[in-house]
């Protein structure tokens, strides 16, 4: 990197550290396998909520970043911000969609924060969203698998192929067994059976990860996350104008990583979410041990224990002993995926990024029963991922706990 380069990260970074944006609103929609609503109406109902948060009206706001991966594909609509910028009856506001495929949430999410961040915009809003239902189960994996580089989409890999050669080669390579990995999913139901807004209200356990259907060897239909309708949306605002807010932007940095999984010198290395989190910690002046809970981009059960590796949450190929100890357990030492993750919360596309970041803020605030509170938490971390690490967003937030 260049030092010219250099001393423009620095200052972006100092620019949040010294005058760090703050969410001041969060809201969002139950996620589902089916809706009768519109994507327009999901996202409506999420931005509503997130104003009615914050005590603001659509007036009030004077940006607006929509993430979502594939309107056009799944429901034959364009214009997303448009759309919803003229339902809630704003006019003169700076709008834009953000499309970053699975992580195109949490790249609304960076857009917004850097708005505020800058000073061009004091208030913005970033709502994301995905209504998968609208397509057949055969259309709907097609327009994800396009998410793959295209020497891989000719050969008919997907992305639970990825996923499942990255869980043989880890369990290979480690001591973890097929019974660990199947804690994961048995975990991240557990905390969303407690969750209003989760797709799986339901407790599982691990014999019921092993005996579900076969997707991709060693991963079964329980290890891999549902498709999923839902939006969720946060206010952000300039700091010295939301000072009775406790939870405040310490960083929000994104890398890429190489496009085709194959080019890849390691299948167990997802170098987006390691350089994201490292970028994060650097802007925020705090790392991984200063982390209280965790929102990790379980598409997949393997991906929570390569990202925690990544993100220096676990050491290297030792992330299964974390889970088999119970460590990231709701009551545990590091409490990874509170929410009930991408794989019990459910996954629309481009709401995933917005609702880790929800989840953070309601534990941070305290909004929470202490059915599924974490005790004291005061900063938080969540990563959301572009297809298998083809890209990686992390954010690190802070609250006053």
């Amino acid at each position: 990197m260049t030092a010219q380069k250099r001393d423009a990260r620095a200052a972006d970074a100092s620019l949040v550290r010294g005058d760090p944006p703050a969410i001041t609103g969060a809201g969002m929609t139950a996620f589902a396998t089916a809706d009768d609503r519109s994507l327009l109406d999901l996202l409506l109902v999420a931005a509503e909520r997130a104003l009615d948060d914050a005590d603001r009206d659509p007036a009030d706001v004077d940006s607006v970043h929509v993430g979502n991966m594939a309107a056009e594909a799944f429901n034959r609509r364009s214009g997303l911000a448009n759309a919803l910028v003229g339902g809630l009856g704003m006019t003169g506001v700076t709008a834009r969609r953000v499309e970053n495929t699975s992580a195109s949430g949490a790249s609304a999410f960076q857009s917004a924060v850097a708005a505020v961040a800058s000073g061009r915009s004091e208030r913005a809003l970033a709502v994301g969203g995905e209504k998968m239902s609208a397509a057949d189960t055969a259309t709907a994996t097609e327009i994800i698998s396009r998410i793959t580089h295209d020497r891989e989409y000719e050969q008919g890999v997907t992305l639970p192929s990825f996923g499942g050669l990255a869980a043989a080669a880890y369990l290979r390579e480690t001591d973890a067994d097929r019974r660990d990995l199947a804690r994961v999913a048995v975990k991240n139901h557990v905390n969303a059976y407690a969750n209003e807004y989760a797709q799986f209200n339901k407790r599982i356990d691990v014999a019921d990860v092993l005996a579900s259907p076969s997707v991709a060897s060693p991963l079964r239909l329980y290890d891999c996350c549902p498709t999923s309708n839902g939006a969720a949306a946060v206010v952000v605002e300039a700091g010295p104008a939301a000072t009775d807010d406790p939870v405040t932007v310490a960083a929000c940095e994104s890398a890429t990583g190489t496009h085709a999984v194959a080019d890849r010198t390691d299948p167990l290395e997802i170098d987006s979410v390691r350089i994201a989190g490292e970028r994060a910690y650097d802007a925020a002046g705090f790392g991984a041990d200063a982390v209280d809970l965790a929102c990790i981009h379980d598409a997949f059960t393997i991906l929570e224990w390569l990202e925690m590796e990544e993100l220096g949450l676990a050491p290297e190929g030792r992330a299964w002993e974390r889970t088999r100890d119970g460590l990231t357990d709701l009551d545990g030492e590091l409490p990874v995926n509170p929410g009930g993750g991408l794989k019990a919360r459910g996954h629309p596309l481009g709401a995933t990024g917005i609702s880790q970041v929800i989840e953070l803020v309601w534990q941070l605030r305290g909004d929470l029963p202490d059915e599924r509170a974490v005790d004291g938490a005061s900063r938080g971390l969540a990563v959301n991922v572009a297809g298998f690490g083809n890209n990686a967003v992390c954010t690190l937030l802070e609250g006053d706990a």
